[in-house]
């Protein structure tokens, strides 16, 4: 058995999973994407807390979380698969409990938490009792660069008082989010720039904590993510709220972002393998100009090269897993940035040849893309933008040969 064979054990979740997915997912979808429209980011689409029920029953449930005590006891690897079947509908994710921000807020609990933070929040994020948010990006700098975040932790006796404004801060809008994970500075003069930051833990109803709006993405207002603005004034929470210890914000923000890398990946070739699926079947069912529009010549062209970029993208995500799982997220750092660069580029050309073959039909939500479309394009910044990522690449690439120039 090589690396890209599932074990017995994955290959049985994996017909159990795509069971639950025929059954219960693909038929709710169009009820999701109306309880969605209809209630908006403040509320919560009561399919989703129906599936939740179901998916329980069936121990299809906290899949993720390798090397942890709390999960399912499955590898990255082992998790890569079916990850990437729940990425084939919006709704599937959150149904097994396996959706943003909740599982790297549940990895940074899990991996750094004190056991009175892991009982206070993260047994109810694993019982899917409660959702988090994830408060890192400003709009007032370029977050792309975290070490200019300007948000302040400041020590106060036993408590820390917190300011600043936070944006794309995910599930805050969701009524069933009670802790935030902030990120500030509480030594900004530390002449380590990577020293200054801390993360700490905020119950969302704390005095000074402000939703002050929903952020769509092209339009979708918590479709495909529930990001919103934050304001935080004067907001003082317990010292013991905080997150390893002073100064260990990147440290926390490298051990969350890598996994949390890789998930998006895998949903995303999820999402890209279900839209090519809806592409062949369209197209073979649309006669233009006297043949089928799938005997087109171009169209031939962007299903045999989006076979190409699907496979590839899976390749390196399946490799990046197995490194995470061998030699660690710090050291597959390479492997981990490349498919974060590879996954989301491949998902925006994709869907957006299937938009094409579509027509019209393609720009509207009737049949996905275009929800499709905006959770890739959003995936192209969220957890570090393509050129952060290709920047990484190329200094580790010219690292190797930093030694030896003789040609």
């Amino acid at each position: 058995m090589d690396m890209f064979t599932p074990s017995a054990k994955v290959q049985d979740l994996q017909k159990r999973l795509n069971a639950f997915m025929d059954e219960h997912i693909y038929p709710n979808e169009a009820r999701y994407y109306q309880e969605s429209q209809e209630g908006g980011p403040w509320s919560v689409q009561p399919v989703v807390e129906e599936l939740k029920l179901k998916a329980k029953e069936q121990g299809l449930w906290n899949l993720f979380l390798p090397e942890s005590e709390y999960g399912a006891g499955l590898t990255n690897l082992e998790y890569a698969p079916l990850c990437e079947i729940m990425g084939r509908s919006h709704l599937a994710p959150e149904v097994f409990n396996c959706s943003a921000p909740d599982t790297g807020n549940m990895e940074v609990l899990a991996r750094y938490g004190t056991e009175e933070q892991k009982r206070k929040w993260l047994i109810p994020l694993l019982e899917g009792k409660t959702r988090s948010a994830f408060a890192m990006t400003e709009p007032a700098v370029a977050s792309s660069d975290a070490t200019n975040i300007e948000a302040s932790i400041v020590r106060d006796g036993d408590e820390y008082v917190i300011n600043g404004r936070k944006w794309f801060t995910t599930g805050a809008t969701d009524p069933r989010c009670e802790v935030m994970i902030f990120m500030g500075k509480t030594d900004p003069d530390n002449p380590n720039r990577y020293l200054q930051q801390s993360m700490i833990l905020v119950p969302k109803n704390t005095p000074g904590v402000t939703v002050t709006r929903p952020l769509p993405v092209f339009g979708f207002y918590g479709v495909p993510d529930r990001a919103s603005e934050v304001v935080f004034k004067n907001v003082r929470v317990a010292a013991s709220n905080m997150l390893l210890g002073e100064g260990r914000g990147f440290e926390i923000a490298q051990g969350r972002l890598g996994p949390g890398r890789i998930h998006h990946c895998m949903r995303l070739i999820g999402l890209a393998e279900r839209v090519l699926e809806k592409m062949c079947k369209r197209t073979m069912t649309r006669t233009a100009f006297g043949k089928l529009v799938s005997e087109q010549t171009v169209t031939l062209e962007r299903i045999a090269e989006s076979r190409i970029m699907i496979d590839q993208a899976r390749l390196l995500t399946l490799n990046a897993a197995y490194m995470m799982d061998t030699v660690g997220n710090k050291v597959a750092k390479a492997q981990i940035a490349m498919i974060k660069v590879a996954a989301p580029n491949m998902a925006c050309k994709v869907i957006d040849w299937a938009i094409q073959a579509f027509g019209g039909a393609g720009v509207s939500n009737d049949y996905g893309l275009a929800a499709a479309y905006a959770t890739a394009r959003l995936l192209r910044l969220a957890d570090g933008p393509d050129e952060v990522h290709r920047n990484q690449i190329g200094k580790l690439e010219l690292k190797k040969y930093r030694d030896n120039l003789a040609l």
